[in-house]
């Protein structure tokens, strides 16, 4: 008889538990948009405050009542585009790049010193194009070399190129892509922790005292058949520095001067656009997170801010 072959089923959670591969995040899906215009944006993660606000959730036990809640403050400088991509049956195929490129770019990108007429580009750019992504990069304060990522674009295919087309050589501001009430998806790459036991990898509960050999570990490594160790038996290994996506935060806030009390710890102050996100985003500081508009968006209620903390906040 033949063999009996039945492939894997279900969602194997946050396996394989592995190093990312570069320390900023790429983005695989985008949510769907008839409007034109950037469906993401990136910014430098700051630290992290709180707000006094009105809770307008009609179904919440604290409706009508001021309440506190933790923010992160995101620094989100303009972001250049140098150029953008053309799918074809979302495959890569064709890339247009600006005349004028910045000159950090070269420690990010292999750029000739003379870019190719425009005119010339644009007349070997494929028939049958599916979707046209925006070619960014960023513009830190505290560092020379930037990122270089894609960003998708919503409406036809005739509205993107024409958009793509405008934008070359620009910048894109935060408030040009989102507006405060937004639900955005955040993805990035959460701390490395480095090499880690079960205990801390995966909450495994430790021996009691008295228990022979060491206390920290799993007692058995699975069953006698099949001889062999399975993957869902929790072991130690690698720990954070993994790619995370958080599912609807909330801008509260999109600010062009935002300064704390004594600049935020390892970061400063004095930066220019920023936007206040509810709750707390992986990464550490000085790392760069990518947003996108809200895949999966539930229902969203007015802000209604009272009070933001403007004072420095230790070991966020």
């Amino acid at each position: 008889m033949p063999q009996r072959k039945r492939p894997g089923r279900g969602s194997k959670a946050f396996f394989p538990r592995k190093r990312a591969r570069r320390i900023y995040p790429r983005i695989k899906s985008w949510p769907k948009s008839k409007e034109v215009k950037p469906l993401g944006f990136a910014g430098y993660k700051a630290g992290m405050s709180h707000i006094i606000l009105i809770d307008t959730n009609p179904n919440s036990t604290t409706k009508g009542q001021q309440i506190s809640r933790p923010i992160t403050i995101l620094d989100c400088p303009p972001l250049s585009v140098l150029g953008f991509r053309c799918y074809t049956k979302n495959k890569s195929s064709f890339d247009v790049f600006s005349e004028k490129l910045n000159k950090n770019l070269s420690r990010k990108l292999k750029v000739s010193k003379k870019p190719k007429n425009l005119e010339e580009q644009l007349s070997k750019l494929p028939k049958n194009i599916s979707k046209i992504n925006l070619i960014c990069n960023t513009n830190p304060i505290f560092k020379k070399k930037p990122e270089i990522f894609e960003i998708a674009l919503g409406g036809s295919i005739e509205e993107q190129l024409k958009y793509a087309k405008e934008l070359l050589g620009k910048e894109i501001k935060v408030s040009d892509v989102f507006k405060e009430g937004d639900l955005v998806d955040v993805i990035a790459v959460t701390k490395g922790k480095g090499f880690q036991g079960p205990v801390k990898r995966f909450g495994v509960r430790t021996h009691w005292r008295k228990a022979q050999q060491m206390q920290r570990h799993i007692a058995p490594l699975g069953q006698n058949e099949p001889g062999k160790v399975r993957w869902t038996i929790p072991q130690a290994g690698q720990l954070g520095f993994q790619t995370r996506t958080e599912l609807n935060k909330k801008i509260l806030k999109i600010s062009d001067n935002f300064n704390v009390k004594g600049g935020f710890v390892n970061y400063g102050n004095n930066f220019g656009d920023c936007i206040l996100l509810e709750g707390s985003i992986p990464g550490p500081k000085k790392r760069l997170i990518r947003l996108r508009f809200a895949i999966r968006p539930k229902k969203v209620y007015p802000v209604d801010i009272k009070q933001i903390s403007m004072e420095s906040k230790q070991g966020v």
